[in-house]
Formats: structure tokens, sequence, C-alpha cells
């Protein structure tokens, strides 16, 4: 079946239709949300404080333009993934959330996932009031009445948290993982402008760079895709076991290794250590005396390219092994194992096995961390290459694996979904 009969055939099943279409029209509402902008903003201030700190322009792209026009979405899904990434963190201190989380099953996650919504709430408080008095003192906004002050805070707080229904409705009754879904259009929504801008700065003597720079993104992409699909299958044998008068087991699978397990947030992780230095200096630069001299020397030392690459490089690949090892546990995966009956073959199970999980997962990792810090660097040096800013995100960084992972997961589901009704009519 080609993909334009799949396509055809999607919109003939009223239920897939339907879901696909709820969440089209979540999509337009968080659009129409994130044009809808506080009082009290000086344009040209606002875009001139965007361009000074990369750092609010990675959140300004997770949020599809939504914190650039200050909107009453301004803050997008920031608290809320901030908040799952801290509770995870947490299962390390906390063994009876490590167990909640891992070992209870369905419920545990639901749980689990419970507190990272009660957590959401201070923390989209917090960071609206910081993001807000940031801005008044870097003259973006004027200054704001208390009362005025106090419902953008809420305002802002409520977007997060409204965004964070809207993700779930679109798990729970359309097509795919509505939080990452989300993420994707806010980044997918900046295609438009950028087409406008290259069309505005339109000059046939950069065709050549031009062609350059999507035929290394298409390669980019196809890597992503390459990469982003990999595993390293460990076979596993499940020994026979009599019950009664049935004979369970002896059956062979395979234990499924990710070749990038931490997905995108070693990325996030190592950009925002990496751009706070560069972000604290460039607020103490205009004082007066030895800080400001430092804060200047500060801020030129991470702005040097060298030094902001290869940084960048050295933490994302520190970081993968760090998320990996928070999220996944060979010694859990080893006792689950022999509870059910399995064994690696040739391996004895116990500690045996957890070394030899361990063994493969630093090798497989070593490609994944190094896979994450390439891409990551991947658009600073296309962009130096061909002098091309627009479209960076298909060149590499955060947003490209966020729309590659989202566009396979979703194209996953539909298939299943097409596939399962085809065996409803058989």
């Amino acid at each position: 079946m080609s993909w334009f009969q799949k396509v055809i055939q999607i919109f003939k099943i009223k239920d897939l239709r339907n879901k696909i279409l709820f969440v089209l029209g979540v999509f337009m509402v968080f659009r129409i949300m994130a044009n809808i902008p506080i009082p009290g903003i000086d344009a040209q201030r606002l875009k001139d404080f965007f361009e000074g700190f990369q750092m609010f322009g990675l959140l300004n792209v997770f949020t599809g333009g939504a914190l650039d026009n200050l909107s009453i979405i301004m803050l997008g899904l920031g608290p809320y993934i901030t908040a799952i990434i801290i509770i995870q963190l947490l299962t390390m201190i906390f063994p009876q959330l490590e167990k909640l989380y891992k070992e209870e099953g369905e419920q545990g996650r639901q749980k689990f996932n419970q507190y990272g919504r009660l957590l959401t709430v201070p923390l989209a408080l917090l960071q609206s009031y910081a993001m807000l008095m940031l801005f008044q003192r870097q003259n973006v906004i004027g200054a704001l009445p208390p009362f005025l002050l106090f419902t953008s805070i809420v305002t802002a707080a409520a977007g997060t948290i409204l965004l964070m229904w809207l993700g779930e409705l679109i798990t729970e009754r359309g097509i795919g993982n509505g939080v990452s879904l989300l993420i994707f259009a806010g980044i997918i929504s900046d295609v438009p402008n950028s087409l406008r801008q290259l069309l505005v700065t339109y000059d046939p003597s950069k065709i050549p760079s031009f062609l350059l720079f999507f035929a290394m993104s298409v390669v980019i992409i196809a890597g992503v895709v390459l990469v982003n699909e990999a595993r390293r299958n460990i076979p596993v044998s499940y020994a026979k076991r009599v019950r009664g008068m049935r004979l369970y087991g002896g059956a062979s699978t395979y234990l499924p290794l990710n070749v990038n397990p931490a997905g995108v947030i070693p990325i996030i992780f190592a950009l925002s250590i990496l751009l706070f230095p560069g972000m604290v200096a460039g607020f103490l630069s205009g004082t007066a005396g030895p800080i400001g001299n430092i804060a200047k020397t500060v801020g030129d030392f991470f702005q040097n390219p060298w030094v902001h690459g290869i940084s960048y490089f050295i933490l994302v690949v520190l970081f993968t092994y760090f998320y990996t090892a928070v999220t996944f546990d060979p010694k859990a995966v080893s006792s689950n194992l022999q509870k059910m009956g399995g064994f690696i073959p040739g391996i004895r199970p116990g500690n045996s096995t957890a070394n030899f999980l361990y063994y493969i997962l630093n090798r497989v990792l070593l490609i994944g961390a190094i896979f994450l810090g390439t891409i990551a660097v991947l658009p600073s040096i296309i962009g130096g290459v061909t002098g091309i800013t627009v479209f960076k995100f298909l060149v590499g960084g955060t947003s490209l694996l966020i729309v590659v992972s989202v566009v396979l997961e979703t194209i996953r589901q539909i298939k299943a979904q097409l596939e399962m009704r085809e065996y409803e009519t058989f």
C-alpha cells in the first residue's frame, strides 16, 4: 500500500480521522494563545533582548514564539518538563520514589506523573515571576503595578497548566504523546517566518550556499533517523516451566538497548549550564569596578566560538552518561529477568548478567553520546560554512531531535492503528 493510499485510508476511518482532527484543533488553540500578549511591551526592545541572550532564544523556539510575544503561554511547557526531570532525578535520592517509578507498574507511573503535575504549579509561578522581573530590569516592559504583576504571574502560570492539560487530552483522545506534539508544533510554527525571511533576503548569488545547506540537511536528518531508530539487541531465552498440566517458557526473544537512550535531555541540560555563566556576565557587565571587568572577561570567554563548541560537546557527552545512569538500571533489569526465568545465553544470571549489560550499555552509549554531541554543535558549524541562518532546526540541535522523534513515533502509532483495524476486519 502506497503512502497516498494510507492517507486516504486514515481519513476514511472515522475514529482515526476524529483523533487527527482533534490534534489539529488543539494545535489551532495553541497558536491562538501564543499570539495573545500581555500589555505594556516594547516590541523593539524585546527583539533586541532575545538576540542578545541565546538561552531565551532557545526557550522561545520551544514555545513557538510565545515567549518573544510575551503571550499568556509565554512559559510554554518548560515548567512541566522541568518538574518531570526533577522528579526523575529525585529517584536517585529517595528509594520509595524509585520503587514507585520502576516497580509499581501503570498505577505507580500515574502517581509519579501526578507528583510532576503538582510540582509544575509552584515552578510555573516562580518562573513567571522571575521572567517578568528580568524583563522589567532590562526595560523590555514597563513597571507593572502590584495587581497587574500578580494577574500576569497567575495568567502565565495558568497558561502552562492549560497547555499541560491540552497535552494530556491529546495523549488520551488523539494520536501520539501530547506534550511532545505541542513542543513539535511550537518548533514547526517558525517555518512560515523562516520562509518569509528567506524570500525577503533572497540573493541569486547565495543559491549554491542554499543548495549545499539543504543537501547537508537531508544527510543529517537521515543520520538522525538512523541513529534514533538504532538498537543493540541482546538475545534472551526463557527456561521451560511446568505448572499443572501446562508447559510455559522455552521461548527466545531479545532485549533492545537504544543507541540514544537519553533522547534530547542531555542537550537541554548542557545548554542550560553552558549559557548560565554568559547570561549572568551579561547582566553584570555594565557594573562599574572589578565586578564589571570580571563579568566582561567571562562573557568574552564564553562568546568564543571554539570555547563554546568544545564545552558544549563535552557537556552533552557527560550528561548522556549521567541521565542514562538515572533512567536505566542494569541491576534491576537483571533481577527482573531472573524472576521471570529469563537469561542471556552464555551469561550466568544475577551479577554476571548485570555486569554484561553494563559492558554492552557503555559501548553502545559511547556512540550515542558522540552522536548527540555532534548534533548539538552542527548548527553552528554549518551556519559558519554556508552563512545560512534560517531553518536551523533542519541541521541539528534539540529542535531536530524533537521533530524527528515526534514524527517517527506518531507515524508508528498511526500504522499500529491501521494494522489493528485490518486484523479486526480479517
